[in-house]
């Protein structure tokens, strides 16, 4: 069997592999990045999902290179795209002026950005990538992963992949699965944790649910509806165990206070209404020299295409094929409901000039390359992040980073338990990303450390994800350099201390108020 050889083996090419792929080729590793689609990015990019973030953030509040990320994507739309005067000028560039984003753009222009960022590292064979490759085995002795087996999902030939550290930065956690590393999966009960929102008994498979994104277009002259999905009727008619009201509607059951919302398709600026279609909208057609997009492009990852019906981790390969499909046209369904029953803002039903966008995904039929996700298998780790370490923002004298968001849970798929709670401004605690057994394991995603189900919820996002993915990239290097395991640099104070004097000289803030200071002062 064919071989690579590498210092440091990152499997799976979300947005913390490649943060964690990008860190490490940066301290001289040399990095395999293994990711199953054709995209790295994750949620950025094969998801389809621009960036949830906390209101700090055009100023401070994540890692220098994640803020920087960010100016990237920005840059990219002033030099190649026909942006009007204003809009060019502004710092806070949002290209689809959406309004639960900051920066709200096309997923392939974030994947442009990325590859952009590695290409240097890529070119001198510092990062080997494997794209379209998914991870089918994993060989551990002891306390270590020895190599891992991916597998080209398009030729079926397979390559073993050696390394001294491995990074699990899949979606699900895979990587912690092969190798038998200790983990937790769906709700724990309050008695386990004593956190207050926890249910009374654990649940495994209580996981918040996937999302099958697709990107519309909206264009006035169009008829573009697609053939009636063979399920269509099944969810047209389908009413949610915790709702009263069809899936298919212009309502919401509001997570904090179970009041219900009445939505729009567009927004209404007179009555302050708002609309789904602007809420995760990437291209405002308006911000761009007259004529040159006929309508605007948004992304359709809305309440109504949250699949409620099963779980794609922790259950076997059949019946996670069978959600996959499931959640997929549970999406096409809702874009037919659209096209051609949705009321109309102005009276009437149906709006056919929705068309699908796949090249905006990087796919035939409209849909992300994979599937939004929300949730998965978290190591048993030295520290476990809990419900009321996110609300009091409980200050670790191990920090590697720090991040913010409300506790946002959606209804899971077995209990349909909600919530959104707001909470501190939190640190990410060194401790959560070591697992108590494996020695030269690391989880390059924030969905993969050690939180609890509910605490999760506010670590699951882009900014925290990346600053995960970026200290486990560092942490390989620094443990390869002194040749020891990732548990010594954490139980070592003198090691400890280099290590985040390090991450402190490569912008990774590991307070929120040196973040803030240094900020005020320019030197973000």
């Amino acid at each position: 069997m064919p071989e690579e050889i590498a210092d440091v083996a990152v499997i799976g090419g979300s947005l913390g592999g490649v943060a964690a792929a990008y860190a490490a080729a940066k301290f001289g590793m040399r990095v395999v990045l293994v990711e199953e689609t054709r995209w790295i990015g994750g949620q950025l990019t094969s998801q389809a999902v621009p960036p949830d973030e906390h209101r700090w953030i055009e100023s401070y509040g994540a890692t220098r290179t994640y803020l920087a990320l960010r100016e990237r994507i920005r840059a990219y739309y002033r030099r190649n795209y026909p942006l009007r005067e204003e809009a060019a000028r502004s710092k806070t560039l949002n290209p689809g002026n959406a309004w639960v984003s900051r920066l709200s753009h096309e997923p392939c222009v974030a994947l442009a950005v990325l590859e952009e960022l590695l290409a240097a590292y890529v070119s001198a064979g510092r990062i080997r990538l494997l794209t379209e490759h998914r991870l089918v085995a994993a060989m551990a002795s002891g306390d270590e992963v020895r190599a891992v087996t991916v597998e080209d999902v398009r030729s079926k030939t397979q390559k073993r992949v050696k390394a001294a550290f491995f990074l699990d930065a899949t979606e699900l956690g895979e990587l912690i699965a092969l190798s038998g590393t200790e983990h937790r999966l769906g709700a724990e009960s309050r008695h386990e944790t004593g956190e207050p929102h926890a249910p009374d008994a654990p649940d495994r498979l209580d996981l918040q649910p996937i999302t099958w994104v697709a990107a519309v277009e909206w264009h006035p002259d169009a008829d573009a509806v697609i053939e009636r999905p063979a399920d269509y009727d099944f969810w047209r008619r389908f009413i949610p165990p915790y709702q009263s009201f069809p899936l298919f509607s212009w309502e919401g059951v509001q997570a904090a206070d179970g009041t219900v919302r009445r939505f729009r398709m567009r927004s209404d600026p007179a009555s302050g209404a708002l609309g789904l279609f602007e809420y995760r909208r990437v291209v405002d057609r308006t911000q761009f020299v007259d004529g040159f997009y006929s309508g605007d492009v948004t992304l359709i990852n809305w309440p109504q295409n949250d699949y409620p019906l099963g779980a794609i981790v922790g259950v076997d390969e059949e019946e996670r094929r069978r959600h996959c499909l499931g959640a997929r046209m549970l999406t096409l369904s809702l874009i037919y409901w659209l096209q051609t029953e949705a009321p109309r803002d102005e009276g009437g039903r149906g709006y056919p000039e929705l068309r699908l966008r796949g090249d905006v995904v990087g796919s035939d039929d409209g849909l992300a390359l994979y599937p939004y996700i929300r949730e998965s298998r978290r190591i048993e780790a030295m520290v476990l992040i809990r419900e009321p370490d996110v609300l009091t923002g409980t200050v670790y004298p191990d920090s590697i980073g720090i991040g913010h968001y409300a506790l946002d849970l959606h209804p899971t798929i077995r209990t349909h338990t909600s919530l959104y709670v707001q909470t501190k401004p939190f640190e990410i605690p060194l401790g959560s990303l070591i697992p108590k057994r494996m020695k030269n394991m690391l989880p390059a995603n924030s969905k993969l450390i050690g939180t609890t189900h509910l605490a999760n919820g506010c670590y699951r996002l882009h900014p925290v994800e990346w600053n995960v993915g970026e200290v486990s990239g560092y942490l390989a290097a620094y443990a390869h350099t002194l040749r020891c395991a990732p548990v010594e640099v954490w139980r070592d104070k003198k090691k400890l201390q280099a290590f985040q004097d390090a991450l402190m000289q490569e912008g990774v803030w590991l307070h929120w108020e040196d973040a803030r200071v240094a900020a005020a002062n320019g030197e973000g």
